[in-house]
C-alpha cells in the first residue's frame, strides 16, 4: 500500500511517534510541512495531518505569513507538563 492510499486508521495510530519526531524536528527553529516532512521521513500530505492536527491542539503554531510557496513556518510552543 502506498502512502497515498494509507487508511486514515494506520496514520491515526502513529500520533504519539510522530507528534515527538515534529516536535523534536522544530527544537531548532521555525520549519514549513515540506520542511518537517523531510526531517521525519514522512509524506508531505501525512506531515500536514499531524501539523493541522497539532496546531488545533496548541501544539504548534504559525510565526509568519505564508511563504511563496504557500506553506505557512511553524513552531513548537510551550505546554505545561510535557
Amino acid at each position: 500500500m502506498t502512502a497515498e492510499n494509507r487508511d486514515v486508521r494506520e496514520i491515526i495510530r502513529e500520533e504519539p511517534l510522530r507528534r515527538r519526531q515534529i516536535l523534536k524536528a522544530l527544537g531548532d527553529g521555525q520549519m514549513t510541512v515540506p520542511e518537517i516532512a523531510e526531517a521525519i521521513s514522512a509524506p508531505t500530505n501525512e506531515t500536514m495531518y499531524w501539523v493541522m492536527g497539532m496546531r488545533k491542539y496548541r501544539w504548534l503554531a504559525e510565526v509568519a505569513d505564508a511563504t511563496d510557496d504557500g506553506f505557512f513556518p511553524y513552531r513548537a510552543l510551550e505546554r505545561q507538563g510535557s
